[in-house]
């Protein structure tokens, strides 16, 4: 006999609860997986950047109270780009609003992801990804630098190998493309928010094989969040690499950073 709704439309007493239940077993279940994931032990002889240098990262604090008495020169191109900003793991492209207004005051049209907060890869966001970097090659009508920060980076290494016809340029920042994945000291939270592996995204990419466009990694010794060795790469699996003094969280904001990809802009 099936169980009457009740006179306010509801579900009957106990149906609701069952649901309920189940779904919180499926939360905890899931939240334990995640936890058994990122408590997995690094690999021997693998690790990420020094203590000092992840102490370093807490710069990133100062930076607004210096950016009230800073005067960062830009000088207008002769030559506008298309640039798309990816924003690095568990960041919002608001993080990289003060690189989009230095590199549009030097005349170049610059476009957010359109994704939100980067929590990972999947084959939805990416397809998502390569719609919008269709639209903009269509919108203005010449191929899109992609600069990516951090994870933001493999992202855009992944785009350009899809799409090589509509990218001119791929500028990583920090971008751990090379070398083994937990080299770093952030892979414990990814795998606790994206609930995989970071040696094994849900995508089909091989994260150190160059795209076949120029392509150029910046990268930092005094990056506290991922190797340099990681971010740097081989000769192979990139063009050129250019060495910065900054945090790895500065590569958002730092003005030698943005100088560095203004210069990217116009060597194409």
């Amino acid at each position: 006999m099936s169980a009457r709704p009740s006179p306010d439309g509801e579900a009957p007493d106990g149906q609701a609860d069952d649901g309920d239940a189940f779904r919180m077993t499926a939360f905890y279940k899931e939240a334990a997986r995640r936890a058994a994931l990122a408590g997995e032990p690094r690999p021997r002889g693998v690790k990420g950047p020094p203590l000092r240098h992840l102490l370093g990262e807490l710069d990133v604090f100062a930076e607004p109270f210096r950016r009230l008495h800073r005067d960062f020169p830009v000088q207008r191109t002769e030559h506008p780009r298309t640039v798309m900003l990816l924003p690095g793991f568990a960041t919002h492209p608001i993080r990289m609003r003060y690189m989009a207004q230095q590199l549009e005051r030097a005349g170049h049209k610059v476009k957010r992801w359109g994704l939100g907060f980067n929590l990972g890869p999947t084959e939805q966001n990416l397809a998502l990804l390569e719609q919008r970097l269709v639209e903009l090659r269509a919108r203005y009508g010449r191929p899109v630098v992609l600069v990516g920060w951090s994870l933001g980076g493999l992202f855009a290494r992944e785009l350009a190998r899809r799409h090589p016809d509509i990218v001119a340029k791929v500028v990583t920042m920090g971008s751990p493309f090379s070398g083994n994945p937990r080299a770093n000291n952030a892979w414990r939270l990814y795998h606790l928010v994206t609930g995989h592996a970071v040696e094994a995204p849900p995508i089909d990419a091989d994260l150190s094989a160059k795209p076949p466009v120029p392509t150029v990694a910046l990268w930092s010794p005094r990056d506290g969040i991922i190797s340099a060795r990681s971010s740097r790469g081989r000769a192979g699996e990139r063009d050129r690499e250019v060495a910065l003094r900054c945090t790895h969280l500065g590569f958002a904001y730092s003005p030698e950073a943005i100088a560095a990809v203004l210069r990217e802009l116009e060597d194409l």
